[in-house]
């Protein structure tokens, strides 16, 4: 069990006398709840009348009246007569434990997880309803105060309408903690249920609470979960996963954990609304809000569960984690409980820090990936990480090699979040010797997609991704208006040239497009990407872009290359140098060399180029960004919008020279002048 922070408030509850409780398990956390029954003892509100242990507390660490039983069995023998049994004991016991307390006549409270499979929480259940017992979990965080108050701004709209959640939880887990005790890491424990993850027990907590802030408590609050599973550990469980839950209402919960970060922190839950973010670090109890009024933290007090319980039996105080809200939670579970089990994280992929027992594995990058799951609502496969499991074939495929080394992988970008705009793209691009060159859903712009060919407004349909900008309001603004492009299949004949649909929001075509992607290696070193695209409308329509919708200078829409983070970049044309000269200007083509891929203290970064040679048909600007994201765009509408009647087409056709090396302006007017 992992601690949480401690409560603040004082007992309150209204009882003549004090509850007698009995504590299962005084180890691990129960020696944090024998530490908060001290405090309520000593404030008259109970009686430690008895512990169960079969390794027993050091001396003098009960009280003289406490009696000391090797198990719950001749503790419930025994003539002590709890009002309330604690059981915070090893998951796997959970069950067996819950139920003896229930048949005794006891009120319980059940550390988290409650159970190991949804069937025996199922059985819980009905053990409590039959016997009228009320049943606590350990879920601390629910106690949050804070809680309360993000209830408040979502009714109050202080961030807009609610259009996802994330849980974001990095920890570090050495060696010891997977010797603490033979079930640690299982899976399951002489055939058994364990489930000892890090979605289901250390980082149980961000799990829990984003689902109660979603307001989903039962099973059928859930629509839909999916895990993607990973261990760099030696164990069997889970220690770096990615859980995303879709509830019955629509909205994409994303829990994205590690136990591999290269140092702890604090886990948040962040709600992402339309006109604002708030960001619970829920062992803080604290809140921090972010929207069109500026940014501002407050910091809560916490209920205790104990309290809270015990509350309930005098007063009939609701329960503040009550058994039946607990459906959800374990409906997540039991999708990892069943799921295939976890895929080792490559040793190349994950490097030790520290020495024997005290080393613990860091998976480089971690809290990079963690949070491009969370602003993208991706798991980690499709995210396309190199230790992640490979992509679903429907979904990517290698589309050019180079001597049996992958160049560039198409994805048709179907299963993307619709905000994201779906659409297909290129990504990872690699040089010749392996360095990748493209991005994907990156944190900073989850809906930047690779290489690929988009609009951010067709007669009002967002094919970008991400928020609108409009005229009306002279700003971004959050909308339902995203559009998807969906790749058709391809023919026999013609393997390069894919037709494509560009459908509305309410799934008509307004606009197909037969797209050419082919390609030339030109030497061990570089080659050489053509794209040639051809957009017919279906029915009248306007091309346009932030630019043509009065944002001056973010004319970005047509052809798009999202590059990964970068040192030392140089941005140059054949007459200009830097971001702020090149930004806006036509000219033939554009380069951008820098160096990519290190990994501090792990990996030097490789040196490579990219040529832009623009579109033939027309004399579209570049729009270039580096200072704040790394991307380069041949705008097609770059101030005004393009008007095609129905039946009318488009054509734009564009080179990418894709190099390892740095290449001098010189060279690259020679490369280019060569095709």
């Amino acid at each position: 069990m992992e601690p949480l922070t401690q409560p603040n408030q004082p007992a309150s509850h209204r009882r003549e006398t004090p509850a007698r409780i009995a504590l299962i398990g005084v180890h691990g956390f129960g020696a944090h709840h024998l530490k908060n029954l001290d405090r309520l003892a000593r404030a008259g509100a109970v009686e430690l009348v008895a512990v169960a242990d079969p390794n027993p507390p050091s001396p003098g660490a009960l009280p003289d009246s406490t009696a000391v039983h090797p198990d719950l069995q001749s503790l419930l023998a025994g003539n002590h007569s709890p009002d309330v049994v604690i059981v915070a004991t090893p998951i796997q016991t959970h069950a067996p434990l819950a139920l003896a307390t229930l048949a005794s006549g006891a009120d319980l409270y059940l550390e988290k997880p409650p159970v190991a499979s949804l069937a025996d929480f199922r059985q819980l259940q009905e053990a409590a309803g039959a016997s009228g017992r009320s049943v606590q979990i350990g879920f601390q965080s629910l106690g949050s105060q804070a809680l309360a108050a993000i209830d408040k701004l979502l009714r109050d709209g202080t961030i807009g309408t609610l259009q996802g959640i994330g849980a974001t939880g990095r920890w570090v887990r050495d060696r010891a903690y997977y010797k603490r005790s033979r079930w640690a890491g299982k899976r399951s424990l002489d055939g058994v249920d364990v489930v000892d993850g890090v979605a289901t027990n250390p980082l149980a907590h961000a799990i829990a609470t984003a689902l109660r802030i979603a307001g989903a408590r039962t099973v059928e609050d859930i629509a839909s979960v999916e895990t993607d599973l990973y261990r760099a550990n030696d164990i069997e469980a889970d220690d770096t996963s990615v859980i995303r839950i879709r509830t019955a209402a629509g909205l994409p919960i994303t829990c994205a954990l590690t136990l591999c970060a290269s140092e702890s922190v604090e886990p948040y839950i962040t709600l992402q609304g339309s006109a604002g973010t708030a960001v619970f670090h829920y062992t803080e109890d604290r809140l921090h809000i972010s929207n069109a009024d500026g940014e501002h933290s407050q910091e809560f007090g916490r209920d205790d569960l104990t309290e809270n319980l015990l509350e309930h039996l005098a007063t009939g105080r609701e329960l503040t984690s009550a058994l039946n809200d607990s459906g959800a939670f374990m409906l997540v579970l039991e999708a990892v409980r069943t799921a295939e089990p976890p895929a080792p994280v490559s040793p190349a992929h994950v490097f030790w820090r520290g020495d024997g027992d005290a080393a613990h594995a860091v998976i480089p990058g971690i809290e990079d990936a963690l949070e491009r799951a969370v602003s993208a609502h991706a798991t980690f496969k499709e995210l396309a990480l190199p230790w992640a499991r490979p992509a679903d074939p429907a979904e990517a495929g290698t589309l050019f090699t180079a001597g049996g080394r992958p160049l560039a992988v198409l994805r048709t970008g179907a299963a993307l979040n619709v905000e994201l705009s779906p659409r297909p793209y290129l990504h990872p691009v690699t040089t010749p010797g392996g360095t990748v060159v493209t991005d994907h859903l990156p944190a900073d712009h989850p809906w930047h997609l690779g290489a690929g060919f988009a609009l951010q407004d067709v007669s009002g349909t967002n094919f970008w991704g991400g928020k609108t900008y409009t005229r009306e309001a002279g700003e971004y603004v959050s909308r339902q208006d995203h559009g998807r492009i969906e790749l058709l299949p391809a023919t026999p004949d013609e393997p390069d040239t894919r037709q494509l649909r560009w459908l509305g929001t309410d799934g008509q075509p307004l606009l197909t497009e037969q797209r050419t992607l082919s390609h030339e290696i030109l030497d061990g070193r570089a080659w050489r990407l053509d794209l040639e695209t051809e957009l017919t409308a279906v029915v009248d329509v306007s091309l346009g872009s932030p630019g043509s919708n009065g944002a001056a200078g973010s004319g970005y829409g047509g052809f798009f290359w999202r590059l990964p983070a970068c040192g030392g970049a140089r941005i140059f044309t054949s007459d200009a140098e830097g971001e702020p000269a090149v930004h806006g200007a036509v000219a033939p083509w554009l380069a951008w060399t820098a160096s990519f891929g290190e990994v501090p203290g792990i990996r030097l970064g490789q040196p490579a180029t990219l040529v832009f040679k623009a579109p033939a048909e027309a004399a579209d600007p570049w729009f270039v960004r580096c200072s704040g994201y790394p991307g380069v765009g041949s705008a097609l509408a770059w101030d005004r919008p393009v008007a095609l009647a129905a039946g009318e087409s488009l054509r734009r056709s564009l080179s990418v020279w894709v190099c390892d090396g740095e290449l001098s302006p010189a060279a690259v007017g020679s490369l280019v002048s060569q095709r």
